[in-house]
């Protein structure tokens, strides 16, 4: 419906006055019913450039509509509303081919059309395609409740992007080389040196409130969580004290990484989330394109030598000061591989590039865009998303970690206390820009105060309802007449499953997953009213079979909506 009107208001404004280049047409669902089923702000946001107040532009726009006319099988009528608010009213044959839609649909209902590329001498026409990185933890530890929200986030933005017709290929960025990496090893081979020789001596670390005793060879800033025990034991037990003369042996630092990283796949597997791909940072030295860029950059006088150190001319593009790109160690800070990753997915040929990124990267990121439109690349196909951090509240206190103690909680952890699916969705039922408190209270909480044990309960009753009424002889004949469903809650229901297929589009366009959780529980709460008015058994044979086919589309709204957001859509609960 957005699309059809989107048109014939593009076509009616062509005829009133400049409309300014890229000009989006909007719509929103209003918040009262007596002010229709759409309203446009077209009006008011165009006063400045028509030079007139938003309500004769209104009034000038519903004249010419009516004058086109608006398909009636469509809508009923439009009216000019408050300030200039443009209200469209659903006509009954739209919402009830709506609905015949939702069914025939089934579980394909809310995807688009394959998305596919203009057509151009060099592509062609080709299906659009999207890279999602996402996660990208170094292998030098388990998966933790902060990388959780990342994982699921960018999982649910690959699943939107899926159903708006991408071709997706999910990917884990990481590197297993540099000073964490070695870090680790050290500190797996000081763990493992303890096991040689129990009497090895000790050292403390950390500051005054967090002193802690290690090995003598331990590193400063090493790894203490109980994992770099395991895995030390289990090097001691495959190889004995064969090792323990050997300082720079390869053996720690790999087994540790195929060891982490084996289990940051188990704990991904368990949130259903696979990846097409890994992308080692390594492969980029390896080939040696970190350093052409540091030659590009110097070519186009973008780059300098200063204190021993190479620095990017960040100020060129508006920042205070210039960045550092080698330290003077000789070791690049993370812009630089950064630039080339980038570079590397746009060789890759993606249409849409998306990153999900904690708030940390929020100033840093526009350094590794400049760096790609600096050396020849288009970076518009690039996305950000950007999310803040996860408080994990239990008993209304935020729970105390500290990465250096290693207290914190893994995602295991979570999924071990309060399941999969009520871990995917309370990191998505809020905006990705907002902070998060994660209540494990309500979290553990097997009630509709539970918001996704609400949206599963409500799949659930759905289904024990359909199975009652075939019990007692009703049958959801798919030729019902659903002229029959008049009543006021039937046809508020109709409304909200139709617009199921906006909100997919919306969601996948802004990256913003927390829209279909929201549009859920709308669908939820809707069918609850619905049914407390509506009843099946009873009813007439004919009457009975359109609130079946009305139950039967709401399921299937709410089973799409849940496999979206990753999360099951149980038949009994």
């Amino acid at each position: 419906m957005q699309e059809y009107l989107r048109d014939q208001i593009q076509r009616v404004l062509s005829q009133m006055g400049d409309v300014p280049d890229g000009f989006a047409i909007e719509f929103q669902v209003p918040g009262n019913p007596d002010h229709g089923d759409l309203a446009c702000n077209v009006a008011m946001r165009l006063a400045k450039a028509f030079r007139k107040a938003p309500r004769p532009i209104a009034e000038e726009l519903v004249e010419k509509l009516s004058a086109v006319p608006l398909d009636e099988g469509k809508i009923q009528r439009v009216e000019v509303g408050g300030p200039g608010f443009l209200n469209f009213w659903f006509a009954s044959d739209y919402l009830i081919e709506g609905l015949k839609g939702v069914l025939d649909g089934a579980d394909e209902y809310g995807k688009s059309p394959v998305a596919r590329e203009e057509d151009s001498p060099a592509k062609g026409s080709r299906q659009k395609t999207a890279l999602v990185e996402f996660v990208s933890a170094n292998p030098t530890g388990p998966l933790t409740v902060g990388h959780g929200r990342n994982a699921v986030l960018g999982d649910t933005i690959a699943n939107l992007l899926s159903w708006s017709g991408y071709d997706v290929s999910r990917e884990y960025y990481f590197n297993d080389a540099g000073r964490q990496m070695r870090v680790l090893s050290e500190s797996v081979r000081a763990r493992y040196l303890a096991k040689v020789d129990p009497n090895i001596g000790t050292k403390t670390i950390g500051s005054d409130d967090e002193k802690i005793v290690v090995p003598e060879p331990f590193p400063d800033d090493g790894y203490l969580g109980e994992y770099i025990e395991e895995i030390a034991s289990e090097i001691f037990t495959k190889h004995g004290s064969k090792l323990a003369q050997d300082a720079d042996s390869e053996v720690f630092k790999t087994f540790a990484e195929k060891k982490i990283f084996a289990e940051i796949n188990a704990t991904l597997e368990r949130l259903g989330i696979r990846m097409d791909s890994y992308f080692n940072e390594k492969t980029l030295y390896d080939s040696g394109q970190i350093w052409k860029i540091v030659d590009r950059f110097k070519e186009l006088d973008l780059a300098y030598e200063k204190d021993g150190a190479t620095w990017f001319k960040t100020t060129e593009f508006g920042k205070d000061s210039d960045t550092v790109l080698i330290k003077s160690s000789g070791e690049p800070t993370y812009r630089l591989p950064d630039i080339g990753y980038h570079v590397n997915k746009i060789e890759r040929g993606f249409s849409l590039i998306i990153d999900v990124f904690g708030a940390d990267h929020i100033a840093t990121f526009p350094d590794v865009i400049n760096g790609v439109k600096s050396l020849g690349y288009d970076p518009s196909g690039i996305d950000v998303v950007i999310y803040q951090f996860v408080t994990l509240v239990r008993g209304g206190e935020p729970v105390k970690m500290s990465t250096r103690k290693a207290q914190y909680v893994t995602l295991d952890d979570l999924m071990d206390e309060v399941s999969e699916d009520v871990t995917r969705f309370f990191f998505l039922m809020r905006s990705a820009n907002t902070h998060l408190e994660f209540d494990m209270d309500l979290a553990r909480e097997a009630s509709e105060k539970n918001p996704v044990f609400y949206l599963q309960y409500a799949h659930a009753r759905i289904c024990s309802i359909l199975r009652k009424a075939e019990e007692v002889g009703f049958v959801a004949d798919k030729n019902a007449e659903l002229s029959l469903l008049e009543h006021d809650s039937e046809i508020a229901l109709i409304k909200v499953l139709q617009r199921f297929p906006d909100v997919i589009a919306g969601a996948s366009a802004a990256r913003e997953p927390h829209r279909v959780a929201t549009f859920l529980r709308e669908v939820a709460v809707q069918f609850t009213q619905f049914y407390s008015q509506c009843r099946i058994i009873g009813e007439s044979a004919d009457l009975a079979s359109a609130r079946m086919l009305l139950a039967i589309a709401s399921k299937i709204v709410l089973r799409n909506g849940l496999t979206v957001l990753g999360i099951s859509a149980p038949d009994r609960m």
